[in-house]
């Protein structure tokens, strides 16, 4: 059972920064188009959960279940965008050894590589479970709560 912190300044300085790092590595290495970067963010039974946005969108989805699937699904979908992530609001809610939970706000535009006429910018709350494993922080749970969204949503689910 994780603890609920009082504090982010009661957990080390070091593991709060290398906490926020998985997040990094999950938007950058779609950014970036850097598939190993993105892999690198999720333990290799990770779940990725975008049903609410998905819904808001007009889809119905499952949740993505393994690092493989996840990076499949990520990959398909953000292949011919161009995109940019912003990662704001990190916040530790819970820590005990090697177990943690964060919430943070993501801003994520997507455009098609081909044509600048369109977009979609999506606004949502994170809620991340992670877990050290080797002294590295990756991503065992994440979940996506839509905050609000414009443009349109072919972009990114043709």
């Amino acid at each position: 059972m994780i603890t609920a912190v009082a504090a982010q300044s009661h957990v080390p300085f070091e593991d709060r920064v290398d906490i926020e790092d998985a997040l990094f590595r999950f938007a950058a290495g779609q950014d970036r188009k850097d598939r190993a970067l993105l892999e690198s963010a999720f333990v290799r039974d990770a779940v990725l959960d975008f049903v609410h946005p998905a819904g808001r969108l007009g889809l119905t989805i499952e949740p993505f279940h393994g690092r493989d699937a996840i990076v499949e699904a990520v990959w398909g979908a953000t292949a011919n965008l161009i995109t940019s992530h912003t990662i704001t609001n990190v916040r530790i809610v819970e820590r005990e050894g090697d177990a943690a939970r964060i919430t943070a706000l993501v801003e994520a535009q997507h455009l098609p590589k081909d044509d600048d006429t369109r977009n979609l910018l999506l606004k949502n709350m994170l809620d991340v479970e992670l877990f050290r494993e080797h002294g590295r922080w990756l991503i065992a749970r994440m979940g996506f709560h839509n905050m609000w969204k414009e443009g349109d949503p072919s972009v990114l689910f043709p």
